[in-house]
């Protein structure tokens, strides 16, 4: 494909059916995190469940701010691709929650 073809693309729905499922994601992530919250402090409130809490916290924090930015990005008539490097830390932020989720549980 030359280059005024691949300007003149016309990206149809898939900026906006990839801007939803980044925001379901977003919000499997906050149930994820409001239910290790939930468990971890109706537990015994030692400074360990607390510590575990904040972490859980700060990753789903992370999370909401990349997913936040890539949908603004997804708005634009042309959006960007995704960097590699934010994709990592997306990547990253989903297996910590899940792994912090798995071990308030346990």
């Amino acid at each position: 494909m030359t280059a005024s073809g691949a300007a003149g693309r016309d990206a149809g729905l898939q900026p906006e059916r990839t801007r939803l499922a980044w925001r379901r994601t977003t919000l499997a992530c906050s149930v994820t995190a409001v239910l290790a919250l939930r468990t971890a402090l109706r537990g015994s409130g030692s400074a360990v469940e607390v510590l575990g809490a904040a972490v859980i916290v700060l990753i789903w924090l992370a999370f909401l701010a990349i997913a936040h930015r890539r949908v603004r990005q997804l708005a634009a008539a042309r959006p960007p691709g995704l960097a590699p490097r934010v994709a990592l830390a997306a990547v990253a932020c989903t297996v910590a929650l899940s792994v912090f989720a798995v071990a308030v549980i346990f």
